[in-house]
């Protein structure tokens, strides 16, 4: 019984020690996405676009294009749009998406 235990604890204590996964590894591996409060920006043009209220625009991905300007993808009550943005914080242009 005495071994048993501390069998168990040996367990517990390997599957404890864990190292953290590869960057690469993990779900989110672009380091190139655009910053929250500039994805936010392209929400509040692309809800005046589509004449929809902002709480009901969310970005859904978003990348780099250069080093002064992000592209967000975003949905608005169900209709793609696209947002360019630098990082300034000048929206540049939105567009309907497909």
């Amino acid at each position: 019984m005495k071994g048993l235990v501390l069998t168990l604890a040996a367990l517990a204590a390997l599957s404890g020690c864990q190292s953290q996964p590869k960057p690469e590894d993990m779900a989110r591996t672009s380091l190139q996405t655009a910053p929250a409060d500039l994805q936010l920006l392209c929400a509040h043009a692309v809800a005046g676009a589509a004449q929809v209220d902002s709480a009901k625009v969310l970005p859904t991905s978003s990348r780099a294009l250069d080093a002064a300007s992000y592209s967000v993808d975003l949905d608005a009550a169900g209709r793609k749009f696209s947002c360019v943005v630098d990082t300034a914080g000048s929206v540049k242009s939105v567009t309907p998406a497909g």
